[in-house]
């Protein structure tokens, strides 16, 4: 039974080892976003189409007011940054055949999302789709090689009238 534990224990470490790798791997291919911050130019070899602006439905006010800037990174990842009328960015979704950056995706959040993705492998093992939820920072990621697809976004920030199956 020790022998067994042990075995399964090593095999976690690998899987984090693993995740780390990853996501160190990710960070060598700059992304686009910084969630809660300002919206980050295209890095080099992306493409930008036209921002998407979604007004607010009749008798809310201006703060509902958002809008979406789509990006084409040059692995051909497409990244939808999600930008409050007050300029931050409060939602971010991708989905392509590498996964971007989420350290630069994520910003200042990149911390709690390491966190919670740390207590997430360690209840669950190290394989499967990625769903961290706490009140303040909501990612789920998931897909497999070539086909990746995720989104995040802080729930406190959301505008008037936009749900989180708007991030998308």
């Amino acid at each position: 039974m020790k022998a067994l534990k042990q075995a399964r224990h090593g095999h976690l470490k690998a899987s984090l080892a693993l995740i780390a790798g990853v996501v160190g791997v990710c960070a060598v291919v700059p992304a686009h976003a910084g969630l809660g911050g300002d919206p980050l130019s295209a890095p080099q070899g992306a493409t930008t189409a036209k921002a998407v602006v979604h007004a607010a439905a009749s008798g809310a006010s201006a703060a509902s007011d958002y809008t979406v800037r789509t990006t084409t990174l040059a692995s051909g990842t497409v990244v939808n940054e999600y930008v409050s009328s007050a300029g931050a960015v409060f939602g971010i979704a991708w989905r392509g055949p590498r996964m971007p950056d989420l350290a630069t995706l994520l910003g200042s959040y990149f911390p709690q999302y390491q966190q919670g993705l740390f207590a997430q492998r360690t209840a669950r093992g190290g394989r499967g789709p990625v769903s961290v939820q706490d009140s303040g920072l909501v990612v789920n990621s998931g897909g497999h090689m070539g086909a990746f697809v995720g989104s995040a976004y802080l729930p406190q920030s959301l505008p008037a009238g936009v749900s989180a199956s708007d991030i998308q």
